[in-house]
């Protein structure tokens, strides 16, 4: 009778294990639900995101479950975070801005070059006919796969390779996404794309990068230039043939003093489509090339600029709600052991938002080799009323720093803040 008293203990302690570890589980899976709507709610859907089936495409896929464990509690914020091999999971922002820019349709067999994570292919999935997704890290590769196979994502054929050479057995393809920057369209991606059909790529410079959506027409690709952006290189012939490398031992800052506009690159895509469409629409507001991530910003062309014609503006309402821009830049820690910033700057009701997180400033964050954070410096907040001021002030560079992102703006505070002649230079 002992054993048996022993045996029903033994079932009713695990019954009642198992219970906790359910309802944990529920609870959990309720809270990344919550999250994600959010993230819509409250991010994506104000900052400009239109397309109804992308955002319940972002509302329905677990980005958690393509986030390390250790990084899984920031899987619902707008940010970029570390997968490993030096490579990264894209906010949530870019995911579903070049999702809605591809147009997704039911019919449509889609190319990624750049697997990662498996994010982008997931919410891709229900988008869309077929996935075809190429990563060329074997260990990353075999991860994503293994994961959108164990979430049923089952259009999705992920494969290891090198996606400069694209899919060739699977083409022609619709529509072609690259999450990876080169430093031109690789030719084989411009043959296997369909005629007539879509490609959205970022192209540049390895921290100064344009993402391109390009049409193929007559077998061309006919360019339209979207916004300034930061992705991580490609990884292998792409990456290996670049012909412009930054110098970690001489960091700058590339318009700085807001002169130069995205503007007019967009006038004749804008006009073509215009004519195309039968429709005028009102002219977007000048932007500033050469920053990435852009929210609530825009150029004001001013004779009184402290430098040259036009400054950035940021503005904000709505306490939580982003204003800002970032630029990356090269930065080698065994070379530059201290950077001078200087930037001018203009204040008009600028307040805190929803906690005192969320304040005006200017912050530099430092990366290693592995493209993990190891450091971070913050010049502010500012807040209140003020006219046009110089702050100067020396940034330690951690040693292993190898690589670096500026950030600027209002960053959930409210108010308006201008800025003009941001330097960024060695100190020493």
């Amino acid at each position: 009778m002992r054993h048996i008293r022993l045996g029903i203990l033994g079932f009713l302690m695990l019954a009642i294990v198992w219970t906790v570890l359910s309802s944990s589980v529920m609870a959990a899976d309720i809270a990344f639900v919550e999250a994600r709507n959010r993230l819509v709610d409250q991010v994506l859907a104000p900052s400009g995101i239109q397309n109804g089936r992308v955002l319940d495409a972002i509302r329905s896929t677990p980005r958690h479950e393509f986030v390390p464990l250790v990084s899984r509690h920031l899987s619902y914020y707008d940010m970029a975070l570390p997968i490993g091999n030096r490579q990264t999971i894209s906010p949530p922002f870019v995911v579903a801005y070049m999702t809605e820019k591809l147009d997704p349709q039911p019919t449509d067999r889609v190319l990624e070059i750049g697997t990662g994570s498996g994010y982008q292919a997931a919410v891709l999935s229900p988008l869309v006919e077929s996935v075809y997704t190429i990563e060329i890290v074997e260990s990353l590769g075999r991860k994503a796969a293994k994961v959108l196979k164990k979430l049923k994502y089952d259009n999705v054929h992920p494969k290891i390779g090198d996606g400069y050479l694209g899919w060739p057995d699977a083409a022609e393809f619709d529509k072609i996404i690259v999450t990876c920057s080169p430093e031109k369209v690789p030719v084989p991606l411009v043959e296997q794309l369909r005629e007539g059909g879509r490609m959205i790529i970022p192209v540049g410079q390895r921290y100064q990068q344009t993402l391109y959506l390009f049409t193929k027409k007559d077998g061309q690709l006919v360019p339209e230039k979207l916004e300034s952006t930061l992705f991580v290189p490609m990884t292998g012939e792409a990456e290996a043939g670049r012909v412009v490398l930054p110098d970690p031992s001489r960091p700058t800052v590339a318009n700085g003093d807001f002169e130069e506009t995205l503007q007019e690159n967009r006038k004749a895509a804008q006009a073509e489509e215009e004519t195309a469409a039968g429709t005028k629409s009102k002219p977007s507001s000048p932007v500033p090339a050469g920053w990435h991530y852009q929210r609530q910003l825009t150029q004001v062309d001013d004779a009184e600029a402290p430098s040259g014609e036009r400054f950035a503006r940021f503005t904000n309402s709505q306490p939580g709600r982003m204003a800002q821009a970032l630029q990356g830049f090269a930065v080698d820690g065994r070379q530059v052991g201290r950077l001078q910033v200087s930037i001018m700057l203009r204040g008009k009701g600028l307040y805190r938002g929803l906690d005192s997180t969320q304040q005006p400033f200017l912050g530099i964050t430092f990366y290693n080799k592995k493209r993990a954070p190891i450091g971070q410096w913050i010049l502010g907040p500012w807040l209140g009323d003020f006219g046009w001021r110089n702050e100067t002030s020396l940034v330690p560079v951690p040693i292993h720093a190898r690589e670096a992102i500026l950030r600027i703006g209002l960053f959930g505070g409210v108010g308006q803040l201008d800025v003009d002649e941001l330097e960024l230079r060695r100190a020493d």
